[in-house]
């Protein structure tokens, strides 16, 4: 039991490093050119030098959406992560982990929200792309999808023994 908890604990902690990576580096779409590797994320653009992303008056309600929904998700997973360090110290034998589940769960929302919107707003359409891909905060984002529903899961079925 003590291996599994250790286990759910590193791998929520990596969530928590990957949700902060995936939001603060600006490498979300990218476009591999001949003139260089320009890339966008949510807040800058970034070819040799960093600049404001440049969003239409029509997308940036979307964008300001996903900022905050992946800063959200930031949020309820630091909550969940503590609410599991003091739940394992307080709880009694047989008890359940479920307000961490549930945080986490809430967590696992937001990266769904905040990721769905971006793919549908933001995916292929940038006008100064020719040849766009996703970066890798695009992909770490959907990693902190799938580990945080996972983690959510485990925490609600989960039992301090």
């Amino acid at each position: 039991m003590l291996v599994l908890l250790a286990g759910i604990f590193v791998v929520h902690i990596a969530t928590v490093i990957m949700l902060f990576v995936s939001t603060i580096a600006n490498v979300w779409m990218v476009n591999s050119s001949v003139s260089g590797t320009i890339s966008s994320g949510l807040w800058l653009m970034c070819n040799k030098t960093c600049s404001q992303l440049p969003v239409s008056s029509r997308d940036e309600a979307s964008l300001k959406a996903v900022q905050a929904f992946m800063i959200l998700s930031i949020i309820f997973s630091v909550v969940a992560l503590i609410l599991f360090i003091i739940q394992l110290f307080t709880l009694e034998k047989g008890k359940r982990f479920y307000m961490t589940g549930a945080v986490m769960l809430v967590c696992w929302m937001c990266i769904l929200i905040a990721v769905s919107i971006y793919t549908a707003r933001f995916t292929g359409k940038r006008p100064y792309f020719t040849n766009p891909h996703h970066g890798y905060c695009f992909i770490l984002a959907w990693i902190c999808f799938c580990f945080s529903f996972i983690i959510g899961i485990l925490y609600l079925v989960l039992r301090k023994k």
